[in-house]
């Protein structure tokens, strides 16, 4: 990908660390009170991750609560830390649903907040850093975006649509009309037995 499109997200995230540190909210958000954990329960854990504010994932997920809510990025701090703390990168993708009103979002039609619509990780991560096997770690060997699985390309996914609906719709045309001779032929024989009686 050429650096032009990398550097939105470099922009991204000086932008908003740059409103984080003139409003004097740290960089790292403080640890949670542990909670009280149930000693009947085997499966509670009172572990939580830190979270970096100055990651893409968080200041994208700042940037679309505060604009969603139509607020400053300072009143979104905290539910910004809780989702990445609770579901992580891929919670942007929740958390992208979430704001459409639990509807399904088409990547292919709609930009992913995360990648902007390359469908790769903008962070550029080695494959050590993601657990790529050992047979894919060669040159060129792309890491998907962990929000959206598709690209972004509404041209060539407009077009194909369209066609599947144009031969739906001739399908449907050509059902009708045998539906509509079946039923003139079962309408005339009806009639002559009338006739008939």
């Amino acid at each position: 990908m050429p650096t032009a499109v990398y550097d939105q997200f470099t922009r991204r995230t000086a932008d908003v660390t740059a409103q984080l540190t003139t409003l004097g909210i740290p960089l790292t958000a403080p640890v949670p009170p542990p909670a009280d954990t149930d000693p009947t329960d085997p499966w509670a854990s009172s572990h939580t991750a830190p979270v970096d504010r100055s990651t893409l994932a968080w200041c994208t997920a700042v940037t679309m609560l505060a604009t969603h809510h139509d607020t400053s990025i300072d009143r979104q701090v905290d539910a910004a830390d809780a989702l990445l703390r609770e579901l992580g990168v891929r919670g942007l993708a929740q958390l992208h649903s979430d704001l459409h009103a639990g509807a399904p979002i088409d990547y292919r039609f709609t930009l992913c907040p995360y990648c902007s619509g390359i469908g790769e990780d903008p962070t550029l991560p080695d494959c050590q850093d993601v657990g790529c096997p050992p047979e894919y770690e060669f040159a060129g060997h792309d890491h998907l975006c962990p929000v959206c699985p598709d690209t972004y390309e509404p041209q060539w996914f407009a077009e194909e649509q369209m066609t599947a609906v144009e031969a739906l719709l001739a399908d449907a045309i050509e059902e009708r009309e045998e539906r509509a001779s079946l039923r003139y032929r079962i309408r005339t024989r009806l009639r002559r037995r009338t006739i008939d009686w």
